[in-house]
Formats: structure tokens, C-alpha cells, sequence
């Protein structure tokens, strides 16, 4: 079984002179330890992370880091109120919830699926990568920004967080919200 690799779209990348990394190149880091550590570990005694992303290979601050809460929490505000906005002008006035989140999971799966971020992504500085860079091709990168707004969506899975800062949308999805 090989190691997890994060999937690099120009967003967790490496050159020869800069080793936090660069956007310069496509090259995808290897997760340290995800598969190969964890094989013949009981669940619960896996060690304690020094900070979150540790154990997916990314740095503790800056470039190719976990996006923190206050990043994340900015871009769903920033999103919602964007989804808020083209309903009260598309109804005239009204806002109706539904097509609030309509709208908001439309906008999350196009922007997700085409840049690799969405409007409040931009915003606060994310981006979403793919946790199976080696796995991954064209087609299987297709359903995980889809399967993540879902879950997004649905509130819960978004709450429930890892150690990792991952909510379970991005666990399940396997993507993980970084800083370029």
C-alpha cells in the first residue's frame, strides 16, 4: 500500500530553491505517514500531532499549511452571503432558504470543480487539494468537490472536525482546505 499524496494543482508545490514551496512547479508532496504508519495501529492509539496537517506532510504555518478556522469560517460567510445576495435579486426581494442553499451548493460545486476554490476561498486565502494525488486522475476528482458540498450543506458534517482541522465533509470527500 503506498503513502497518501497530496494532490498538487499549482498550489502545493516544491522548487530546488525553495523548500516551503513555490507555484512555480507541479510536483505533489508525499503525505508522511498516512497508510504506511497506520497499518497494524488500533484505532485510538495513533500519537497526538504536534499541529494540524502534521500527519498529511503540510507545513505548520503559511504556504501548504492546514487553512485555519477563522480562514474557513470568513470564505462560508463570504460564500453565503454572495448565495444570499443572487437570490434577493433574482426574486425580486424575497429570499427563500431553499434556494439560498440552491444556489450556494451550485456555486461551491462549479467554483470547487473549475479554480479549486470559491469566491471566499480566494477571499481568505484557500485552496482545496485532493488528499490522493496519486490516485487521482481527471474523472475521480470530479465527484469529490461534488460529495463535499453535499455534505457541506447538510451543516453537521462540517462540525465535526479531526485533529486535523478536516471536517468530515473534507475526510469523507478526501480533499483538505489549504493555504497556497
Amino acid at each position: 500500500m503506498h503513502p497518501a499524496r497530496v494532490l498538487d494543482y499549482s498550489v502545493l508545490t516544491a522548487s530546488a530553491d525553495d523548500e516551503r514551496g513555490s507555484l512555480k512547479s507541479l510536483e505533489p508532496r508525499i503525505l508522511e505517514g498516512m497508510a504506511s504508519k497506520q497499518q497494524g495501529v488500533k484505532f485510538g492509539d495513533v500519537s497526538p500531532s504536534k499541529y494540524p496537517g502534521e500527519r498529511l506532510g503540510l507545513n505548520e504555518s503559511g504556504a501548504r499549511s492546514i487553512g485555519r478556522i477563522g480562514r474557513r469560517l470568513g470564505a462560508i460567510f463570504v460564500d453565503w452571503g454572495l448565495a444570499t445576495a443572487i437570490v434577493y435579486w433574482q426574486s425580486g426581494g424575497r429570499i427563500e432558504p431553499l434556494n439560498q442553499l440552491i444556489v450556494f451548493a451550485l456555486m461551491q460545486m462549479v467554483m470547487l470543480l473549475t479554480v479549486r476554490g470559491s469566491v471566499g476561498h480566494y477571499i481568505f486565502g484557500l485552496r482545496l487539494a485532493s488528499i490522493y494525488a496519486e490516485k487521482d486522475g481527471y474523472l475521480q476528482w470530479l465527484w469529490r468537490p461534488i460529495v463535499r458540498t453535499l455534505l457541506l450543506c447538510l451543516v453537521v458534517p462540517a462540525l465535526v472536525w479531526d485533529s486535523d482541522q478536516r471536517g468530515f465533509h473534507d475526510k469523507i470527500a478526501g480533499t483538505v482546505l489549504i493555504r497556497p
